[in-house]
């Protein structure tokens, strides 16, 4: 199945809360890129990351999220210009309930189990996710999918 249509449902899903910041999502991605998924499924992981890039960047931002074909796989990734996560965090950032800043991600309602999901989510596929962010920059999550 087509990709883009399930990336772009996942981007309008979240441009109430882009909208409330003023952020700006930018969608780039093949019209033909094709690979066997579960449209829900997906949805739900990008969702997950767009919001978390959305809750961490600041007003007036822009978010990309891009779907392209490496390495006979499909690396969607959403990138954003937000806090950035300190490096010492960043392995356990996928397990059940980590948080990074524990008073923060209170107040912005999370639960913790965000990014595991993804991580379940990819795995469900035969995917991955990996994370790449540097403080006071930003960060950009990697969904790899077997094509």
């Amino acid at each position: 199945a087509p990709i883009s249509e399930t990336l772009a449902e996942a981007t309008q899903a979240c441009s109430f809360q882009a909208k409330q910041k003023e952020i700006q999502i930018n969608l780039r991605c093949e019209p033909n890129l094709k690979t066997n998924f579960n449209p829900p499924l997906l949805e739900q992981a990008i969702v997950n990351l767009l919001m978390n890039a959305i809750a961490y960047s600041p007003p007036h931002s822009t978010v990309d999220l891009s779907a392209e074909a490496v390495s006979g796989k499909v690396k969607i990734t959403i990138k954003d210009n937000g806090i950035g996560i300190p490096a010492d965090h960043l392995e356990r950032l996928f397990e059940r309930f980590y948080r990074v800043d524990k008073s923060r991600s209170r107040k912005n309602g999370g639960t913790g189990l965000g990014l595991s999901i993804v991580k379940h989510i990819a795995q469900v596929h035969g995917g991955s996710v990996e994370v790449d962010s540097t403080p006071g920059k930003g960060s950009s999550f990697y969904l790899y999918l077997p094509i």
